[in-house]
């Protein structure tokens, strides 16, 4: 998420330099790498630990990291909408319209049927909450700037269509981000900060304002191409152009919420950096505020701004340096076998069943004698 999150950043810079088009290339590249590669260390994972799917499905904690597959999964037909689409014939573009329905079909099913789980086989308590549980419909807040990407270059009536779904998917990711939000906002006005290694997990509360905001500018700019004239049998002033003052109105409302979340989480880390050691957690520094700066360049995009493009083109330099010192302490604490390794689990303390309602803790514990 956090590669392909660079890659988005990189290709929609409001200033650039011969050679960024093909640094965010390396970085979509390599995202399509890593993807793969972990697809398959995880499918063989799943095959050669038998119940393993299942359990991790059920577990309190990575069964809400399911929708985070996904969300990569948008972020490569984001990429190749911004790297490919202008290299490749309109195959290429009839190719992501169809993707992108079947994508949108996949997720619902996964938001569905992830929370179904959740809410059936796990008492989760309030002072508990992360921002963590709104991944299962976190793809739903990167349809609507995926969509929104691909209308420019759908023709008129596919882009329609993409338009108002758009909005609609956004509209539901929002709308469960939104509740789940104020969960977590709960728990820290009642209960103590997250565990200080899991804070820059706190960073994922940044995702659903910022995306949100990035979908209703980048809808907005492209209404006035993609909004009937006569839209809802109105005549009277362009439709198209009314969405997108509400559009950029609306994102500049919701950007300062993400800022906010940010600077919260930030603060929380810095305060306690001391006591920190590396967790997969600290990739949260990177694609949720990627997200926010992606918003930003949309702003300064909307209002001509040339302040406010060079703050972006500042944090884009703050971004990319995260990444390569997240990806430091990555690879230094895998080859430590400190992560990603039998017993190193950050999560084990789950394993025995914290978080399971009372009926299933035996059923649980027999699976994993399994």
């Amino acid at each position: 998420m956090s590669t392909g999150a660079i890659a988005t950043v990189l290709g929609q810079q409001p200033y650039t330099f011969t050679g960024l088009k093909t640094i965010g290339k390396i970085f979509f590249i390599l995202d399509i790498v890593l993807f793969l590669a972990f697809s398959v260390c995880i499918v063989y994972r799943f095959i050669h630990n038998r119940g393993s799917l299942r359990l991790s499905l059920h577990h309190p904690h990575e069964s809400f990291f399911f929708g985070s597959y996904f969300v990569s999964i948008a972020l490569i037909i984001y990429c190749t909408e911004l790297y490919g689409v202008p290299a490749c014939g309109p195959w290429l573009v009839k190719a992501l319209e169809i993707v992108f329905w079947l994508f949108a079909a996949i997720v619902i099913l996964v938001a569905v049927f992830q929370y179904h789980v959740i809410f059936d086989r796990r008492e989760l308590p309030v002072t508990d909450a992360l921002p963590a549980w709104i991944l299962p419909v976190y793809p739903f807040l990167v349809l609507g700037p995926l969509g929104s990407t691909l209308l420019k270059s759908q023709p008129v009536d596919s882009g329609f269509r993409i338009f108002i779904a758009s909005i609609t998917f956004q509209g539901l990711g929002w709308t469960i981000a939104f509740l789940m939000l104020s969960l977590y906002f709960t728990r820290l006005v009642n209960s103590d900060l997250p565990e200080i290694p899991k804070r820059p997990g706190m960073y994922i509360a940044v995702g659903p304002a910022a995306y949100t905001a990035n979908a209703f500018i980048a809808l907005g700019m492209q209404a006035p191409k993609h909004v009937p004239e006569d839209f809802l049998g109105i005549t009277s002033f362009p439709v198209g152009d009314a969405f997108k003052a509400f559009g950029v109105l609306a994102g500049i409302f919701l950007w300062l919420i993400s800022f906010w979340f940010s600077a919260i989480a930030t603060i929380s880390i810095v305060i306690s950096a001391r006591e920190s050691y590396f967790t997969l957690n600290h990739w949260g520094f990177v694609f949720p505020n990627a997200g926010m700066t992606i918003a930003l360049i949309y702003i300064a995009s909307a209002l001509e701004s040339p302040a406010i493009k060079a703050v972006c083109s500042a944090a884009t330099i703050v971004l990319v340096a995260l990444w390569i010192w997240v990806a430091v302490l990555n690879v230094k604490a895998l080859l430590q076998k400190k992560v990603l390794w039998p017993g190193m689990d950050e999560d084990m303390e789950d394993i025995e069943g914290h978080g399971l309602k009372p009926d299933e803790v035996q059923e649980e514990e027999d699976s994993s004698n399994v």
